[in-house]
């Protein structure tokens, strides 16, 4: 019966699985440099690389749902579940996916390399998501892909695996940790329903309770960061519900147990202004205007972020598009990607991120290391400079599927006569002149540019005098 339920989900859930979500994190409202110097030249460093992957992995990836949320009772059109199963009854078939998942596929220096490829600086990991289930080997609790399906499988130890193959291709390591933890019963106890993300019960009244899941949640942070899986750069906090006021989890005293450990680690508590959000996260989209503040977009390569079999990818040009309007606003741009349940990338992804690197390999010098000029955008033209001030970037867009543009022109960072503009792509320079519109370039016959290409991005050196 348990089994036959089972197959019924999840036909069931794979049928409903969302096209769309349109649920958005915005950036937190203010923001507060860190005071340490080790933590202010790590910050310099990770906003060097500019684009990074976000990995989802878990029983959601066995499922081919999106993350966690299908357990979660609010009434959300994001939210799939089977509407002819109780809810308790569907709580706990989630659970048992544990018994299901089992990738014996898993490949992580497979995955590191394809993020090499496309030019990707750091990746974060889900060490833990909503549902509480651990993609590592926690001592706090039996939830864990160490002790299901997995269990007798040397690389069990899932997250460590991931971030040792990462820093193999030296790539700078985040670990996502979530801190509303659905299957904790410190968190979700199965005393009361559990109506909504929250805790379902009341902190006041139960204050022993509560601080048994505070010191859940820092002995799980703990056991990341004191040494058993390296050297970890970023520690990554979701569920923004949980924060002072509300929810406390003591983020001072989490924050120095990390750097005790970890001495510079990015501590970014995502939507809680304040010294722990080291830089800040909006989801899903990119800030109207450019920001002088550390932050990344974290918006996934498809529909969901997890793995699900349905869904639509966006282009590779769309992913230049967003990754250059990032760059120019000052930001990094956090890619996600969900690899299958048996621990491969989908081929398509796998595919995309190789056309994206293709793309950078010629003109990433207009992205990587780069920082924000004052005028960083005219219509489809973004601008970037080099962290010296000696180069100014012009990244040119246009429209998928339209040949590339014979003259490009632009208003704002207009170059000093006798000033060298290189087309990256070619690494020729071009021929351009000031107009009253401001400038424009010419691409001779002899700039071959790539067919289907939508970007392509230019240097203007410093004038030539004499």
């Amino acid at each position: 019966m348990k089994s036959k339920l089972f197959c019924l989900l999840l036909s069931n859930l794979i049928f409903f699985s969302l096209c769309a979500q349109t649920f958005v994190h915005e950036k937190s409202s203010s923001y507060i440099w860190p005071k340490e110097p080790e933590v202010l030249d790590r910050l310099d460093k990770w906003q060097d690389l500019k684009f990074g992957m976000l990995i989802h992995w878990g029983l959601y990836s066995q499922l081919g749902i999106v993350e966690s949320w299908s357990i979660c009772s609010e009434q959300e059109d994001w939210i799939p579940r089977d509407t002819a199963v109780a809810y308790d009854a569907y709580k706990r078939s989630y659970w048992a996916t544990i018994d299901a998942f089992k990738p014996e596929r898993f490949d992580p220096l497979a995955w590191a390399k394809s993020g090499k490829l496309a030019g990707m600086g750091y990746v974060v990991f889900t060490t833990k998501h909503h549902d509480g289930f651990n993609m590592f080997d926690t001592k706090q609790s039996d939830f864990s892909i160490a002790k299901g399906a997995f269990k007798d499988d040397p690389r069990r130890n899932v997250a460590k695996e991931v971030f040792t193959a990462f820093r193999q291709e030296n790539y700078m390591v985040g670990a996502y940790f979530s801190k509303p933890d659905w299957h904790s019963q410190y968190y979700w106890w199965d005393r009361y329903a559990t109506p909504t993300r929250s805790n379902n019960y009341s902190v006041s009244k139960n204050p022993w309770r509560w601080s048994k899941f505070k010191q859940f949640t820092y002995n799980q942070i703990e056991e990341l960061l004191s040494g058993g899986y390296g050297a970890i750069d970023i520690l990554w906090l979701d569920g923004g519900w949980v924060r002072p006021a509300a929810q406390d989890i003591d983020m001072p005293k989490i924050a120095a147990m990390a750097r005790g450990y970890q001495p510079g680690i990015l501590i970014v508590d995502r939507t809680v202004p304040g010294e722990f959000e080291n830089y800040q996260t909006p989801e899903r989209g990119i800030p109207d205007a450019q920001m002088d503040t550390p932050w990344e977009s974290c918006i996934p390569l498809g529909n969901d972020w997890g793995y699900v079999p349905t869904d639509i990818y966006k282009t590779p040009a769309k992913v230049i598009h967003l990754l250059a309007e990032v760059a120019a606003k000052g930001g990094n741009l956090l890619l996600g990607v969900g690899p299958k349940p048996d621990g491969t990338l989908p081929g398509e992804v796998a595919s995309k991120l190789e056309q994206i690197g293709a793309w950078l390999q010629k003109n990433g010098e207009a992205i990587f290391n780069t920082r924000i000029t004052p005028i960083y955008n005219d219509a489809a033209t973004w601008f970037t400079r080099s962290k010296d001030g000696k180069k100014v970037y012009a990244i040119a867009c246009w429209e998928e599927g339209k040949p590339a543009p014979k003259k490009i022109t632009w208003k704002g960072n207009e170059p000093l006569p006798g000033s060298k503009i290189v087309c990256l792509q070619t690494g020729k320079p071009v021929a351009w002149k000031k107009t009253a519109g401001g400038v424009e370039l010419t691409l001779p016959a002899s700039h071959t540019l790539p067919a289907g290409i939508t970007a392509v991005a230019f240097a203007i050196l410093n004038p030539v005098r004499g």
